[in-house]
């Protein structure tokens, strides 16, 4: 939508993600990540920690299941989405507000961990997301996680002399692959 203020933000969960149901039992997951910039002081020649940001963030539908399933307190994520304001009322009559991140797309950040990525059974992005719009043969990344592949999968078995790509100007001395 125009207007919105897109933003990406990378740092660490304060904690677990808190997964809840709306009275129409859509899914919303709330957690916070903290980002802290650090700088380089040469004079102490010792890398200084700022101020950190704390950024509530929420997660709607699927996405929401995905994050308390697969994130936990501490894990360093990059996150983007949209930021929204809030403003209300309080008891003393004090006007309050506050800003919180929309989450559209959030994942573990591999600066300095590894991460094995697991496709679920629900979605509706693509054939990557969505299992009914897949091509024949599709395995959704089995092969990442060990199971053999389909045998229409040019790649997956031991190749013959002849390929689906043709052996066009193949010479007779290169192996096969």
């Amino acid at each position: 939508m125009a207007g919105e203020t897109i933003i990406a933000v990378v740092g660490n969960l304060t904690a677990d993600p808190e997964l809840r149901s709306t009275k129409n039992g859509r899914s919303v997951a709330g957690f916070t990540i903290a980002s802290t910039p650090r700088t380089f002081d040469r004079q102490s020649q010792q890398w200084v920690d700022g101020d950190a940001l704390f950024l509530r963030c929420s997660a709607w539908g699927d996405l929401a299941e995905h994050c308390a399933n697969s994130l936990v307190k501490g894990m360093r994520v990059v996150a983007q989405g949209r930021l929204t304001q809030h403003s209300w009322e309080d008891e003393q009559h004090q006007k309050r507000s506050s800003v919180e991140l929309q989450v559209d797309e959030i994942g573990p950040s591999l600066r300095y961990a590894t991460a094995q990525v697991a496709k679920s059974q629900r979605g509706t992005a693509g054939a990557y997301g969505n299992p009914s719009s897949a091509p024949a043969g599709y395995t959704g990344g089995a092969a990442a996680s060990g199971a053999p592949l389909p045998p229409s999968d040019p790649w997956g078995s031991a190749s013959d002399s002849s390929s689906s790509f043709g052996d066009f100007g193949k010479p007779e001395s290169e192996p096969d692959f």
